[in-house]
């Protein structure tokens, strides 16, 4: 009985000093990540899990993160930001324009054909924000990684092969920037989320959409509609600039290993990261759009220039909308540009 007893006592105090063999490794910390697309989008199963499953790994077994996707722990996903902000969640994935005007010299990245190489342009925004923008827009949060989506495409049941075609056209627009230049180009903007798309599709909301190729089949895009104009040439007509933020005071508590694990794991690292892979599934939502005999348009040379010329007028307006924030916005084009062309763009 005796040596019972002190088998006992023996294994309870082990155990209350965290010494049974396999407590060292057990989790210590869970983070919840929520953010509004589907579970078999490309962000979410080749970017955020993948990102996710290397920073337990990095941490050694410390921390677990747990998936939210399409908004499953509420809320509309322009309160994506806020709900890292007041701790909702405690990371979460959003556009950045779902928050209209809130980040203004985050949106010198989407102006119309700013765009040249989608890596390149998610490295410069990247290294803004670590420079300028983690204290000047971001000041709220910790920003794990910024970056951007490849060439925003034009998406429609009729068909756009000329800039006179974009006349009437009911188009949904991802941000404040890209609606300006849709209106600009002829076309009747309207706002939404990207998963609001199919079903204002089905009712006639929107005759279409600019997104790009790579998020197309999360949202069955290509049995929507059969028509699909691309840009030819080095400069996008279009990108959306893209954040995983992460509340500051959260990131704080954690013990120096697995802040040191989620550090390895983000910034430029994962700015390169996420922005390779959404360019890289370009390819495959392209060619479910083959597939299904749809018609793709390449514009020329000559008429991506007639788009180009139609939209300056967003570049301007956006130029003296900073300057009444007090923000040179001429100053940050060249900026970006010059970041841009630095990562090799």
């Amino acid at each position: 009985m005796k040596k019972r007893f002190f088998m006992k006592t023996a294994a309870a105090i082990a155990l209350a000093a965290g010494m049974v063999p396999g407590m060292l490794t057990a989790q210590e910390v869970t983070l919840r990540l929520h953010q509004f697309l589907p579970p078999p989008a490309t962000v979410p199963k080749h970017i955020l899990k993948p990102w996710a499953a290397a920073v337990e790994e990095a941490a050694g077994g410390k921390v677990k993160i747990e998936h939210y996707d399409a908004m499953a722990l509420g809320g509309p996903p322009p309160a994506l930001f806020d709900q890292a902000v007041d701790g909702v969640a405690d990371i979460t994935m959003t556009v950045v324009g779902y928050t209209p005007g809130r980040f203004p010299r985050t949106e010198v990245f989407e102006l119309p054909f700013m765009m040249t190489d989608p890596v390149a342009t998610a490295k410069a925004f990247q290294e803004m924000v670590e420079t300028d923008l983690q204290e000047s827009e971001y000041g709220d949060v910790k920003v794990l990684g910024a970056w951007v989506h490849g060439p925003g495409v034009i998406h429609t049941e009729n068909g756009v092969s000329k800039l006179e075609d974009m006349e009437g056209l009911k188009l949904r627009g991802p941000t404040r920037v890209i609606t300006d230049m849709l209106n600009e180009l002829g076309a009747t903007p309207v706002g939404m989320p990207l998963p609001a798309i199919p079903e204002a599709l089905s009712k006639g909301v929107i005759d279409g959409t600019v997104i790009p190729w790579e998020v197309t089949p999360a949202i069955k895009l290509s049995d929507l509609v059969s028509n699909h104009t691309e840009f030819s040439g080095d400069e996008a007509l279009y990108t959306a600039t893209i954040i995983m933020v992460m509340n500051k005071d959260k990131y704080e508590s954690l013990p120096d290993d697995v802040k040191a694990a989620i550090d390895q794991e983000s910034g430029m690292k994962l700015a390169e990261m996420a922005s390779r892979i959404m360019y890289e599934y370009d390819a495959p939502g392209r060619a479910i759009a083959e597939g299904k005999g749809n018609n793709i348009v390449t514009l020329d040379a000559a008429e991506v220039a007639r788009f180009k010329e139609k939209a300056q007028p967003v570049i301007e307006r956006w130029i003296a909308d900073m300057e009444s924030k007090g923000i040179d916005g001429a100053a940050l084009i060249e900026e970006a540009k010059a970041l841009i062309k630095k990562h090799g763009g």
